[in-house]
Formats: structure tokens, C-alpha cells, sequence
């Protein structure tokens, strides 16, 4: 069993250098939603896919914590879930199901997050979903998708009508479940988790008043903000994720190893 005491060998200069990156660059996006609290213990994942023609992807070992995630010890996968290299850990199964739809489905989907943090469960079970009462929610509701709730993820026939609710949407709102974010890049998968968990968040806090006393942003400033944010979040993602990897090494160092 994968509890977090078995050695980590050093993959580093044993994989390609693309494979490290992804590794890398994986490992940073587990422990950046640990330093977040947006993790559900050993629960929930991310995976990336692994540039090349194999079609292998990455995945957290079974029984580690997000803020224990290093680029060595992630796992990889083929696309059922197959483990691909010799390792010590292994994964669960039931947890690649989501994300092996999407990464199948999506040729951008270079990067999966799923997650299960109190305000995205919270506004996932609220019936008028993610609603237009702040900026940050203004930037997500044009990239946002609705997946409804179907059990845990087990049976592998939810993985066509979670891609058909997806379509070419970034994000997506797992109803009584959680969140979901694709991004080309680890900076736009963690920038558009980033700006939907915020949302909840502030939606969370707003409603603590009553749904009779928000204040709904007009219909002409949503109009304004899609127009403004029509070209994503990649750009802004890669602004922000130089600093990202920085408050890493500062308060959660050796991701990277």
C-alpha cells in the first residue's frame, strides 16, 4: 500500500525531459491545492498528459496527500488506467474515469483537476448553480459546464455524457460532487480552478445573507466581461504561475524531485 513511507527513486534524467516537465509541473499543481485547502485527503485527482504518440498520462499514487506529491512518485497510466512503469504505488482505478473521458475527448486537455473543496461541493448542490454576483464569477460562467450526478464515478458509461455536457468548455460544475478544470498548460488548468473555487467561494459567503438580498451584476457588465476574457485564461495563467511555483518553494518546497 501507497501510505507515503516507501522511498521516492529520482526519475530525474531517467524520463524524458517533456515526461519531467509534466512531472514536474503536476507535482506543482497537487501541493498548490493543498496549500489552498482544496483537498479532500487522499481523494479527488489531477492528471496530465504525457507529450508523445504513446498516449500515457500521469496520476497521483493511491494513498499520498496532495502536499506530499513529488514528480517522482506520480504514476503513469495508459489510457484505461493501465500502470505503465514498475512502481511501488499504485492508483484508483474509479479515479481516472473522469479524467481518462475528458483527456480521450479533448486533444487540449493536456491537463485534468478535479476536486472536491466545501464551496465547489456547496454551489455544485445549489439548484441555480454558479450565479453572476461577482467578477470572478463573471470571468468563469462563459467557460462553465454542468455535469449532473449520477453516483461515484464507477461505471465507465458516464464517461460519454460527461463529455457531451463538457463540450469545449474549460471548466465544469459537478452537480453534488465538485469541480473540474482542462487546461492546455498546468498554468491555465490551475488559473481556471483558481478563478471557479474563488467564485464558490465568494457565492458561498454572499448567500450567507439570503438569496433575496444579492445583488446580480447587470446583464450589460456580464456581456462586457465575456467579451473581455474571450481569449481565456492561458495568457494570464502563464503571468501567474512563475510566482505560483515560487510560493511553492517558499511555503511547500520539493515538488520537484
Amino acid at each position: 500500500m501507497a501510505d507515503g513511507s516507501l522511498p521516492i527513486t529520482s526519475l530525474k534524467g531517467k524520463v524524458s525531459d517533456a515526461e519531467w516537465q509534466a512531472r514536474v509541473d503536476l507535482a506543482a499543481l497537487y501541493r498548490l491545492v493543498a496549500l489552498h485547502g482544496w483537498d479532500d485527503m487522499i481523494f479527488t485527482h489531477i492528471s496530465a498528459r504525457i507529450p508523445g504518440p504513446e498516449h500515457h498520462f500521469l496520476i497521483n499514487p493511491y494513498g499520498m496527500f496532495f502536499g506530499e506529491m513529488t514528480a517522482s512518485c506520480l504514476v503513469k497510466v495508459d489510457l484505461d488506467g493501465n500502470v505503465i512503469d514498475k512502481t511501488p504505488y499504485y492508483i484508483n482505478p474509479a479515479g481516472f474515469t473522469i479524467h481518462s473521458a475528458v483527456h480521450a475527448a479533448r486533444e487540449d486537455a493536456h491537463y485534468v483537476m478535479h476536486l472536491h473543496s466545501d464551496q465547489g461541493v456547496a454551489v455544485s448542490a445549489h439548484r441555480e448553480g454558479l450565479l453572476p454576483l461577482t467578477q470572478h464569477a463573471l470571468i468563469v460562467l462563459p467557460q462553465l459546464a454542468y455535469h449532473d450526478y449520477e453516483g461515484i464515478a464507477l461505471n465507465l458509461d458516464e464517461r460519454e455524457r460527461l463529455v457531451a455536457d463538457l463540450g469545449d468548455k474549460k471548466l465544469m460544475m459537478l452537480r453534488n460532487h465538485g469541480t473540474l478544470s482542462v487546461g492546455a498548460s498546468a498554468a491555465e488548468c490551475w488559473l481556471g480552478m483558481f478563478f471557479l473555487e474563488r467564485a464558490c467561494a465568494q457565492q458561498v459567503m454572499a448567500l450567507s445573507i439570503g438569496r433575496d438580498n444579492v445583488l446580480l451584476a447587470p446583464d450589460g457588465a456580464q456581456e462586457e466581461v465575456r467579451r473581455q476574457t474571450g481569449m481565456g485564461m492561458g495568457m494570464i495563467g502563464g503571468l501567474a504561475w512563475p510566482g505560483c511555483l515560487r510560493k511553492l518553494d517558499r511555503e511547500l518546497p520539493g515538488y520537484a524531485e
